[in-house]
């Protein structure tokens, strides 16, 4: 059973926090005490997360930002607006906004590879930075930032060569930042989440999706809480001497 009060007084963002996986991961830091931050694209599915926030702390106040990922000036407005209106920079961090646009290798065009590497990866890039920058400008001692990454930037998968590669470099990505950010205070580690049910897998055909539970072990499908679940120990202090891990959430798709 989670800590009602694991993540009490801490300032998350959570980017991509208006459905799937980013929306379970604000609703499970609200409940462990932490002001939440929802950023996504999505005015309106940021604002829905919102409503669904617990806010039983004392203290604990949330709220909704737009922004576009793959925008440094975006980003940048965003982290600013973050500390006027708090006071202070954003000590949680979780990368979670993300798409797809599938397609064959031989058929994608160059547009699609690039939309997905702008959002999954230079998204990621530019929030880290911008969230790291800010945490030294302010003197902050620690900080936790997480990326959502995938199985699938491990393994790779047909017809998602971009998404792959996309999430391949958040993996890297990740691991460098955690070197150059451990002296700092500031750990960074990424999530790689399976077959997760997700507004994503809502347009994968159903007998696909029947043999995607077939290949893993605890033969089902993930929920997006399973997933919030590991982010919740890495924004934690349970979780204080991990740094440039990758965890796999994925019932055990492709052990080895």
């Amino acid at each position: 059973m989670a800590s009602s009060t694991r993540l009490i007084s801490r300032l998350t963002l959570v980017t991509g926090g208006g459905s799937g996986i980013g929306r379970a991961v604000c609703q499970r830091f609200a409940s462990e005490g932490a002001s939440v931050v929802v950023a996504d694209i999505s005015e309106e599915s940021a604002q829905d997360t919102l409503a669904s926030l617990q806010s039983e702390q004392r203290g604990q106040a949330h709220m909704w930002a737009a922004v576009d990922v793959s925008s440094k000036d975006s980003i940048q407005k965003l982290v600013s607006g973050i500390q006027t209106h708090y006071f202070q920079p954003p000590s949680v961090c979780v990368n979670a906004a993300g798409i797809t646009q599938d397609d064959f290798l031989l058929n994608m065009e160059e547009e699609q590879f690039d939309r997905v590497i702008q959002i999954n990866l230079k998204g990621s890039f530019l929030v880290t930075q911008a969230v790291a920058q800010a945490l030294l400008a302010c003197g902050a001692s620690k900080g936790s930032i997480i990326t959502v990454g995938s199985i699938v930037g491990k393994v790779g998968n047909i017809g998602q060569i971009n998404y792959a590669a996309s999430k391949a470099g958040v993996q890297g990505l990740t691991r460098t930042a955690a070197k150059e950010l451990s002296r700092f205070g500031i750990r960074c580690n990424c999530v790689l989440p399976g077959f997760i049910t997700t507004p994503m897998t809502d347009k994968v055909p159903e007998k696909v999706l029947s043999k995607m539970k077939t290949l893993v072990p605890l033969g089902r499908m993930g929920e997006p809480a399973e997933v919030a679940d590991v982010c919740a120990f890495l924004a934690s202090d349970d979780s204080r001497y991990v740094t440039g891990a990758s965890i796999e959430v994925t019932g055990g798709l492709f052990m080895g």
